[in-house]
């Protein structure tokens, strides 16, 4: 769920900020500004889309600045990579990172994260089943959000 009020963006980042301090790393300014962008915005943003937005305030901001800071944010489980849009989304729980499942929508590229242990549980049990070492389990559904299958104005059927 995107982060839209100014009060619930500066608790995502004050959690966010703690996160990284139980890492024992910073949430820089320029990793705080990647990751306010990324919870504001309604669906996933590709790397250059949020140099566009950085330069609007920034005009001399470069594109390794943005892909150090999502690094960074994807390796401290506060954003997520999406590879199938090659795009990226804030974490929706940062007091407890974890992998999930991420319904993306085709239409408006919208994402909700779901958390299920179990079914996270299962994966890594059936990967080690094989020898297989789960490194990360990140599972991208595609398809439609109920607002792009129903519009305003659609009659149900």
């Amino acid at each position: 769920m995107p982060c839209t009020h100014a009060h619930d963006l500066d608790q995502q980042l004050l959690a966010a900020t703690r996160r990284c301090a139980a890492r024992g790393e910073k949430l820089t300014d320029q990793r705080r500004e990647v990751l306010a962008l990324l919870l504001a915005a309604p669906g996933a943003m590709k790397a250059y889309d949020l140099l566009a937005a950085i330069q609007k305030q920034k005009p001399t901001a470069a594109p390794p600045t943005v892909y150090r800071a999502l690094d960074f944010l994807v390796a401290a489980g506060l954003a997520h990579k999406l590879d199938s849009k090659n795009a990226f989304v804030a974490c929706h729980d940062f007091e407890h990172p974890h992998h999930g499942v991420m319904l993306i929508c085709d239409s408006c590229d919208s994402v909700t994260e779901l958390s299920d242990d179990t079914l996270e549980a299962r994966l890594a049990e059936d990967a080690a089943a094989f020898g297989f070492a789960v490194a990360t389990q990140d599972i991208e559904v595609k398809g439609l959000c109920s607002n792009c299958r129903n519009p305003p104005g659609k009659d149900a059927a």
